[in-house]
């Protein structure tokens, strides 16, 4: 193709070959898109001991967990340049029913997110909010929510027996988490977690449309994506879940993705909530389409989504400043160069991932994307490092860019 080769795509193959073959993941899919939407390389492999007679390629639907953040957090900056929603705005003012939240401290007082003796912290106190929680604070993750994987027995236990999943809609979900502290002052520091869904939740109030529609609506139709979505369309099929829990593949058995506790996003079609930070759905090629409306700056298929200062502003510093390994943005990462697996990797590039092995990165400067998508939890450790390799070896085979 025109612009940016792959000189040695075999190369990459066997990259990514060896952690299959290595049982360190059931599949691996990759593809890579210029800006325009060419194809600059592709390549599946798949375990067929695990997943016989299993077929994967960039039409395969796949959970991408917290690969969704970033499509609920472009719709809900798309309603701020509306005027819908401002980032300064209070939760409070479209989810009234937070307005009684509290904030847990251990029983001395101490702030939960600093304990380094997490047992310690229980039982649990709970204070007054003493500031405003705001729109930014949710897309910023410094809004106070949480997972039920915090390492704080008595606050994981809490989430868990919610079973946040599992609520039958919007509103019911508003009332779980209303009923649970948040783990720190609203807008102290950052600390992942449901902010995002959260978010969503007040994409719905402010509008009046559930996130699905926001989505489709504003996203997916306009700018032609077929696959991003909420539960699975008409015969489409999902990929087992596998665990590496126990340092092999296997079955996951149930419960064992415990980021929520007992239960896992609901992905059928009927079921009607809408988890802006985890639930969603995508094929590689559908997700690709995504990506490159950021890389060109908000626009895909000449239809435009976001203005060019916004996503701009989605790459800008925001949190996580000091880190040696780069900034967050928007729940974006951008990269210094440096890694915590010591595999260098290039500066620049804006980079996610889901919980159960999906990871993208764009790269801005010689304009295209990267998707690897597997479906797999707690990884065995000859799987480590797997993004950072690839990438290093997409780069090395790398010839010409726009």
């Amino acid at each position: 193709y025109p612009g940016i080769v792959i000189a040695n795509p075999d190369a990459l193959d066997a990259v990514l070959d060896q952690y299959v073959n290595s049982n360190a993941y059931p599949f691996i899919y990759a593809r890579l898109e210029d800006r325009q939407g060419r194809l600059i390389y592709e390549h599946a492999a798949v375990n067929d001991a695990l997943l016989p007679g299993v077929r994967v390629d960039g039409k395969s639907w796949i959970r991408i967990w917290s690969m969704s953040k970033i499509v609920t957090i472009s719709v809900a900056l798309d309603l701020v340049e509306d005027g819908v929603l401002r980032l300064g705005d209070p939760v409070a003012k479209y989810i009234p029913e937070f307005a009684g939240l509290k904030v847990a401290v251990s029983s001395d007082g101490a702030d939960l997110t600093r304990i380094e003796n997490k047992d310690s912290a229980c039982p649990l106190r709970l204070v007054p909010v003493a500031s405003v929680m705001t729109v930014e604070d949710l897309i910023n993750h410094e809004a106070g929510f949480y997972y039920a994987t915090t390492g704080i027995p008595c606050l994981d236990s809490l989430v868990a027996a919610r079973n946040l999943p599992k609520a039958a809609n919007s509103d019911e979900l508003v009332d779980l988490l209303a009923a649970l502290p948040l783990i720190q002052q609203p807008g102290a520091d950052y600390f992942y977690g449901t902010n995002t869904t959260v978010l969503g939740l007040v994409a719905e109030r402010a509008t009046g449309n559930s996130l699905d529609r926001l989505v489709e609506e504003r996203v997916t139709r306009p700018l032609g994506i077929h696959g991003l979505r909420y539960g699975l369309p008409p015969g489409g099929r999902l990929l087992p879940r596998i665990s590496g829990k126990d340092g092999f593949l296997r079955p996951a058995r149930d419960g064992e993705l415990d980021i929520f506790g007992p239960d896992v996003p609901n992905y059928d079609p009927d079921h009607r909530l809408y988890l802006g930070g985890e639930g969603m759905l995508a094929t590689a090629d559908g997700y690709a389409d995504f990506l490159r409306m950021l890389l060109n700056r908000g626009v895909l298929n000449g239809a435009r989504l976001l203005e060019k200062s916004t996503v701009e502003d989605i790459a800008s510093p925001h949190t996580q400043l000091n880190n040696p390994y780069g900034y967050n943005g928007y729940n974006l990462w951008v990269s210094s160069g440096k890694s915590a697996t010591g595999v260098p990797t290039q500066p620049g590039l804006w980079i996610g991932g889901g919980y159960e092995g999906t990871h993208f990165w764009i790269d801005p400067e010689r304009g295209f994307v990267g998707v690897i998508m597997s479906q797999t939890f707690a990884t065995p450790k000859s799987g480590w490092g797997r993004d950072e390799v690839f990438r290093k070896a997409v780069y090395e085979q790398l010839r010409g860019s726009d």
